[in-house]
């Protein structure tokens, strides 16, 4: 078909996590440019399930680049060779006719692997299950909207907030550490007044939570900030340690 392109995949395959996994080369044709990432991985299967085979299992939700489920590492890089962009926002005309590329999930030990591509990031939610949240009384919507906040700190609030937990910053780690994503947490909190009640025992509980999960320790390789589909700056982790430090202070 003119315009396509035909590719070589080398695919992570995964029975589920008790079983040994391994790289399956699979050929894909007739990939147009205008695809997304998972549109052709769609094809694929699509052609896998015609000859009775397992069908690749990948995570996927809103395929709009909001959600962060579309956790691959695409040669070697999570979600990706184009900056600040999610897998499934990612087009095949990233790549060249013949070219080959490797398809993995995240790894790291607290992302242990499902089914294929697809692994278990629960950790994410007992993380912020510790402590990103606000249990003080902030009333609603509009009574929020009441407190004036100025605009550099909502701005560092909002830059932040946009990160969406897909975990591309511990598959980037050599340590897999997932202080970017704590950091995020903390910081979109500790710039608004409604975050301050609760901003020690916030810090603690979630640095404490991160270490019990297996996460391992940021080392300010920056890998996390390169790959994170919504830029989030490491800034972030610089804010979340003087917090970390100032809970050891007050006791908390």
């Amino acid at each position: 078909m003119a315009g396509t392109m035909k590719l070589k995949l080398h695919v992570w395959r995964q029975k589920d996590g008790n079983s040994p996994g391994q790289m399956v080369t699979y050929d894909a044709h007739d990939v147009s440019p205008d695809m997304s990432f998972l549109e052709m991985l769609d094809v694929v299967n699509e052609g896998l399930i015609e000859k009775g085979e397992e069908p690749i299992a990948f995570d996927h939700d809103c395929r709009e680049g909001i959600c962060g489920m579309c956790s691959l590492v695409i040669n070697g890089i999570p979600h990706g060779p184009e900056r600040a962009t999610t897998t499934c926002q990612l087009h095949m005309r990233n790549f060249k006719d013949g070219d080959e590329i490797t398809i993995e999930p995240w790894r790291a030990k607290a992302f242990p692997v499902i089914k294929d591509l697809v692994t278990n990031r629960s950790a994410f939610d007992r993380i912020v299950a510790a402590g990103g949240f606000i249990s003080v009384r902030t009333g609603g919507a509009p009574d929020g909207n009441t407190i004036p906040i100025p605009k550099e700190e909502a701005d560092l609030a909002m830059d932040a907030a946009a990160c969406i937990g897909c975990g591309a910053c511990v598959a980037a780690c050599p340590n897999a550490s997932a202080m970017l994503f704590v950091g995020a947490l903390i910081s979109k909190f500790r710039h608004l007044p409604q975050g301050q009640a609760e901003r020690d025992r916030r810090a603690s509980a979630m640095i404490a939570q991160h270490d019990a999960e297996g996460f391992g320790n940021c080392r300010n390789v920056r890998e996390c900030e390169a790959v994170c589909p919504k830029e989030i700056s490491v800034r972030v982790i610089a804010e979340t340690y003087r917090d970390y430090a100032r809970a050891k202070l007050h006791g908390k």
